[in-house]
């Protein structure tokens, strides 16, 4: 089975899990209790099995046409949740005669434990045999599906099921929920974005009932575990508990929806533990005031940031050598994205552009909580790594045209675009081997405004080597970087204007700033022979773009024990765009509150750069 149809099966086999524990021992009602969880008018309830004609249970079809086999769910009026997979090429008549058999047993059932059914036994105390169950299928328009039309054919949406004197409107394809899950740690003033996983629907579309525990009862709703719950009175998709919920667990009600507003079975999520108390003032507070609404039109707020990959923070070496001074609980990724989707989702951000980033964070954390706030996240990663680049744009604003995503090694060795480099490089065989060693990459974005088609822009991702003495390194990377942007913003989108994000790993005074911002190195630069004279490697780069950092040169953006320095950039192309304003850098002394960084009120050992841009 390929992996779409293992998904499918999973999450199907799910909802088959809700309509049995939702069915259990009830007879005489149809409609089950997930069918009736929605909470108002979601999800119409179908009828109980005395209810007036017209009134229809929910028979729910799922089939997809890459896949082979259909599934059928509806609940009987003995309670008993009935669940089919059929090929879809069978003919009808095979399902119905199936679906009739398996009525028939539950009808049986149902009279032998009948009080009615024993009265009227026989002397041998024998039920009176009952006659076989009609079983029919209904088009939308009321006419009879005949029996040799093939189940993917048959079983339309809006289609009525009839078992004896039953109905059932059929529901091919309703918005499901595949994956629903709380963060394991909350904390007050910090809001909650669930993980939502849906299936012909989305998670905008949804719908959210929150609740909060209720200690020692007396809640809105009894929960099965005991615990009871009190309704909250926000419906939006994040949630953010407040000091009164600290101690207490949270629960989520979602309604899977879709664009036609849609909904389907509802899920039901608790948390694995209470809210606990926040950490009072963070870093980044005081330039939330700046950011309290997105920016508006004509104007692109862009945020580059390096957020500490947890594979680098919990460490041995970080927590004794790079980062003794922190907290260690402030050092667990639960604490640290906590903070880190807070001060994200204040910045109102068009762009991020995010560097170290681990695969499971982007996956679990960061994409379906910047998702909520209407940002649709892309992730490269690391060759042979765990982390990588993220960029994030805003849905009303930006489309994604295309993607052209590069390793530096692959690229320099295999695409053409860098031939020449790759000649010069070729005397400096120790140079060229650790470049290849490397696995820097980096990543770009072919952006279209919504707004004005017309205009589109490149927006480039990087995190270059790391290492003091690496220099060369970096201006090799660096320029593999520029010229294959220049391959997209010159010959693939001739003439759309670059925004390129990322911690480079270089200050101001060295020759990869020069390099960007001059469009030129020399080859008697001093950053060529930056790890001794055997790795001396010199040649004259250039560029063809006017590159600048938008926010200028700051002190710094990186500060822990043993360094300072400004190593991350925005560098937009001046041909085309300016910058309308910066938000201010967190104050040295909030830097510096617990020593440095990260601590208990900042989640990364860099600080994140956040201009205002504008078209020119």
């Amino acid at each position: 089975m390929n992996g779409g149809c293992r998904a499918g099966w999973f999450m199907w086999s799910l909802l088959w899990g809700e309509l049995r524990a939702a069915a259990g021992p009830r007879r005489l009602r149809c409609r089950s209790a997930a069918f009736l969880s929605s909470g108002g008018d979601a999800v119409p309830p179908g009828p109980a099995c005395g209810d007036p004609p017209g009134h229809m249970e929910r028979a729910v079809v799922r089939c997809v046409p890459s896949e082979p086999k259909m599934s059928l769910w509806f609940v009987l009026c003995d309670g008993s949740a009935k669940h089919m997979q059929r090929d879809q090429t069978e003919p009808l008549g095979r399902a119905l005669a199936r679906i009739a058999t398996n009525a028939g047993k539950g009808h049986a059932k149902a009279a032998k434990k009948s009080k009615k059914a024993r009265a009227e036994a026989g002397p041998a105390g024998e039920p009176v045999p009952t006659a076989p169950l009609a079983v029919r299928l209904f088009s939308r328009d009321g006419e009879s599906v005949a029996e040799d039309v093939s189940n993917a054919e048959a079983w339309q949406d809006g289609a009525v099921l009839q078992i004896g004197e039953v109905k059932y409107q059929v529901e091919r394809n309703p918005p499901s929920v595949i994956e629903l899950q709380l963060p394991r740690s909350l904390l007050a003033g910090f809001p909650v974005c669930p993980k939502i996983h849906t299936e012909f629907g989305a998670p905008q579309h949804c719908l959210f009932r929150w609740y909060r525990e209720q200690p020692g009862g007396g809640g809105d709703e009894p929960s099965p575990g005991g615990a009871s719950w009190v309704e909250a009175p926000v419906r939006d998709r994040v949630f953010t508990p407040t000091n009164a919920h600290i101690g207490l667990r949270l629960k989520l009600h979602c309604t899977p929806g879709n664009s036609q507003q849609r909904y389907g079975l509802p899920r039901e999520v608790e948390s694995s533990g209470p809210v606990e108390a926040g950490p009072g003032a963070c870093t980044f507070d005081s330039r939330h005031l700046y950011t309290k609404k997105v920016s508006g039109e004509g104007l692109i707020r862009t945020v580059s940031y390096n957020v500490l990959a947890d594979i680098y923070a919990q460490t041995e070496h970080s927590r004794t050598v790079l980062y003794p001074y922190c907290a260690p609980y402030a050092l667990e990724l639960d604490y640290r994205q906590n903070l880190l989707k807070k001060e994200l989702a204040g910045y109102s951000a068009d762009l991020i552009c995010l560097q170290e980033v681990d695969k499971s964070v982007f996956a679990d954390s960061l994409s379906p909580a910047l998702d909520a706030f209407g940002l649709e996240g892309l992730f490269r990663i690391k060759e042979k790594q765990h982390e990588g680049l993220a960029t994030f744009y805003r849905r009303d604003k930006f489309s994604l045209l295309s993607k052209h995503d590069i390793a530096f090694n692959e690229a320099l060795v295999s695409d053409p675009l860098h031939k020449e480099l790759r000649d010069k490089l070729a005397p400096y065989p120790l140079v060229q081997e650790k470049v290849l060693q490397r696995s820097s990459v980096l990543q770009v974005s072919v952006l279209q405004s919504t707004n004005d088609p017309s205009k589109k822009i490149c927006i480039a991702n990087t995190h270059l080597y790391w290492h003091p003495k690496g220099g060369n390194i970096r201006l090799i990377q660096i320029a593999v970087a520029l010229s294959h942007i220049r391959h997209v913003t010159c010959d693939l989108y001739p003439g759309i204007p670059v925004i390129f994000c990322g911690d480079f790993n270089s200050t101001p005074s060295t020759g990869m700033y020069s390099f960007i911002n001059s469009g030129n190195i020399a080859e008697d630069h001093e950053d060529w022979v930056s790890n001794g004279e055997e790795e001396r490697c010199n040649m004259s780069l250039t560029h063809p773009f006017k590159l600048q950092s938008a926010c200028g040169e700051p002190a710094y953006t990186n500060y822990v024990g043993g360094f300072h320095g400004c190593l991350d950039y925005i560098f937009i192309d001046i041909n085309a765009l300016e910058v309308e304003q910066v938000i201010p850098l967190p104050s040295h002394e909030e830097v510096t509150t617990h020593q440095a960084l990260p601590s208990v009120s900042h989640p990364s050992d860099h600080i994140a750069l956040i201009c205002d841009l504008k078209w020119k």
